[in-house]
């Protein structure tokens, strides 16, 4: 089939590595591809995918590793490969591109391009030969090929069409903030629930965990039975079920059934860190101890597994060991007994449902959905089989972990371990958040802009809205988790990611931000991101930064981008909760009144009972900050006020106005409770 050039064995993503021996002469995405398409008036096959995910490696294996197929890949096109995770901006782009012309999403994304860069035909994996009503590759490849060749005109009009779609903004229209709206949005995503397993819809089932949080805190606006029973709904079933990694505790990151049973195997950070803010809420919206247990389980698993020397986190770790998807996690009897012992083997099948017949392809999956321990003695027999369980299967061959740094993930976690580690008192979580910041801060920021990719040793791509906005809110709540002679610097790294993001990403003509600065690479269109994905809208995030920033310092430019943006996006998040989870718990929480409570005066036995009062209250809208000496920051609002009493005395302030001092916990808790705005 003629000789082949593949340029990504070099490349530093585990994604173009994993394709670096392909027959296909793959370009990464760069200039050199881009002009090669145009010199030769060629279509540019693009192919976006990520390391972790199972059916870019079944397509990988079933068409870019066919001679045949290779060759009519490398005669008819300029073949690209690009990883969704280092360039978030072609994978935003060009997904919406093939939501628009298929009616879906996903990975493997294949898109055919006119060198102009315009799609004209698109879809996600595809078969080698037809199969199950799908096309087979090949004829999709002859198809893509004749198109551009015999109907130039259609396929140049058909991009253009779309490109018009992509860079059209929705009508805005406006929506006043109040609870109302907000109960009545949380009565229509309550209607999508499932009652009986929880979540959201059938199958396959991904957490939602924006959404939970969203009616979480609702109960700010009225408490709801119902609403309350299936959010816990919700939260137990996953954690009971195989989506949860019962040993090594961690999410996979969705079910493929309606009961949580059978998980897509990979591992995601982002999943890891949305679904331990998610339940550390849970366990203070309900006082569950088992949401704790759940939530400190993920942040082990993560320091565990997924924390490098140098501090920041990796991305992912893969569906498939030994060439067979979710191999690692799957158990028979044979196998637990041979790790257990005769005496606990039928206790511990029973409690992780683990059969002979099997719920995996002829293995297990473990859940903890069936059968409860009735004594502490069967519980502790338990537990001590799950360490051993773990033990041996570290043991396997496991699945690969993809070991780059992305920023806007890592900032995701850094928030979420900086949240737990204050509510739960564990200074480790927040010592690890600190770490990654540190490294990041030193490492992939340079003259006042993040670079949001590194690996193995390379770091590049300039900073997306996610980023920045991910980041600061990052370093945010490590501000508010650090001890007071730290935090200083975390306050600091947030306000620089919000005046880049102001300068950089707003549009100054409707409100919000655009997923690309004005100085990144032109594509085909600036998008702006109002919807949830796997991971919150940049948007949202953003407003959310600006407006807790606005309550620590007083400047009005935070105020006034962070209501524009949620003043242009609300209309459509009410619209359709279910996409806006977190655009609507940001609005939740600023119609509570974002507020600041500064514990100010000598640390010691006053300052932590009060500043306990905080941490194990639902207050979502609520941020603590600690003032022991004279050199710590002080929030704007506080300026100028005294320690009453000679001990430390807790200021509640919503914006820039303050509440009575309070100098107790009975005190603190009646301002915390006061009832939003209008407590004031």
């Amino acid at each position: 089939m003629g000789k082949h050039r593949n340029r990504l064995a070099d490349e530093p993503s585990l994604y173009l590595k994993q394709h670096g021996g392909n027959p296909v002469d793959w370009y990464p995405w760069s200039s050199e591809a881009l002009e090669r398409a145009r010199s030769e008036n060629k279509p540019i096959l693009l192919s976006i995918g990520y390391s972790s995910c199972h059916w870019c490696h079944v397509m990988e294996h079933e068409s870019f590793e066919n001679e045949e197929i290779a060759g009519l890949m490398n005669e008819h096109f300029v073949c690209i490969k690009v990883d969704r995770e280092e360039r978030p901006d072609l994978d935003n782009v060009y997904m919406k591109a093939v939501q628009m012309m298929t009616g879906h999403g996903g990975w493997p994304m294949t898109v055919f391009l006119a060198p102009d860069l315009r799609p004209y035909y698109a879809g996600t994996y595809f078969p080698p030969e037809d199969r199950g009503g799908m096309p087979g590759f090949p004829r999709v490849l002859a198809g893509a090929h004749r198109a551009f060749v015999e109907q130039g005109d259609k396929v140049r009009e058909s991009g253009q069409r779309i490109a018009e779609l992509l860079a059209t903004e929705p009508a805005g229209h406006e929506a006043e903030l109040n609870a109302a709206g907000l109960l009545e949005a949380g009565r229509r995503l309550t209607g999508l629930m499932d009652e009986t397993w929880g979540g959201f819809g059938t199958q396959p089932k991904f957490p939602g965990t924006m959404s939970l949080s969203f009616l979480m805190g609702l109960n700010r606006f009225g408490s709801d039975d119902e609403r309350h029973g299936l959010v816990r709904t919700a939260l137990d079933r996953m954690a009971a079920g195989g989506i949860h990694d019962q040993l090594g505790g961690g999410f996979h990151r969705y079910s493929v059934d309606r009961h949580w049973l059978v998980p897509h195997f990979e591992k995601m950070l982002y999943d890891q860190a949305l679904l331990l803010d998610c339940y550390t809420e849970a366990a203070l919206a309900f006082g569950d101890p088992a949401y704790r247990r759940v939530a400190l389980g993920i942040a082990a698993y993560v320091l565990r597994e997924m924390r490098s020397q140098d501090g920041p986190f990796f991305a992912t770790q893969d569906a498939d060991s030994e060439g067979v998807e979710g191999k690692f996690f799957a158990w028979t009897p044979d196998e637990v007994g041979a790790v257990v012992g005769d005496r606990d083997r039928d206790l511990v099948c029973r409690y992780f449902d683990v059969s002979d017949e099997g719920n995996f392809e002829g293995t297990n999956v473990l859940t903890a959905r069936v059968f409860e321990p009735d004594s502490d003695e069967a519980g502790t027999r338990i537990e001590r089989a799950r360490g051993l369980m773990l033990e041996a299967r570290s043991r396997r061959e496991a699945p690969a972990t993809d070991r780059k740094f992305l920023v806007d993930w890592n900032g995701l976690m850094i928030g979420a371990l900086a949240r737990s580690g204050a509510t739960f008192g564990r200074a480790d979580l927040v010592a690890a958040a600190s770490a990654a910041a540190d490294h990041i801060l030193e490492n992939m920021y340079t003259g006042g802009r993040l670079l949001r990719f590194s690996a193995e040793g390379e770091t590049r791509v300039a900073g997306f809205l996610d980023d920045y906005a991910f980041f600061g809110r990052g370093c945010l709540e490590l501000f508010h988790a650090s001890d007071p002679s730290a935090a200083g610097r975390y306050l600091e790294a947030a306000m620089a990611m919000a005046e880049t993001m102001l300068a950089d990403f707003e549009d100054g003509d409707r409100g919000g931000f655009r997923f690309t600065a004005a100085h990144h690479e032109d594509l085909i269109a600036r998008t702006r991101d109002t919807q949830d994905s796997a991971v919150p809208a940049g948007n949202s995030v953003a407003i959310e930064l600006l407006l807790r920033l606005f309550v620590l310092t007083g400047r009005e430019q935070y105020r006034r981008a962070g209501r524009a943006g949620l003043e242009a996006s609300l209309a459509g998040g009410l619209a359709n909760p279910h996409g806006a989870g977190q655009l609507l718990t940001v609005a939740g929480r600023e119609l509570a009144g974002y507020t600041t409570v500064a514990i100010v005066g000598p640390g010691g036995e006053g300052g932590e009972s009060l500043a306990r009062v905080v941490a194990e209250g639902h207050w979502p809208e609520v941020s603590v900050v600690r003032v022991t000496g004279p050199d710590d920051w002080l929030p704007e609002p506080v300026r100028g006020k005294n320690v009453l009493g000679g001990g430390a005395t807790a200021w509640v302030c919503r914006g820039m106005t303050c509440m009575p001092a309070a100098t107790t916990e009975e005190d603190l808790f009646a301002r915390l409770n006061a009832g939003g705005r209008d407590g004031l």
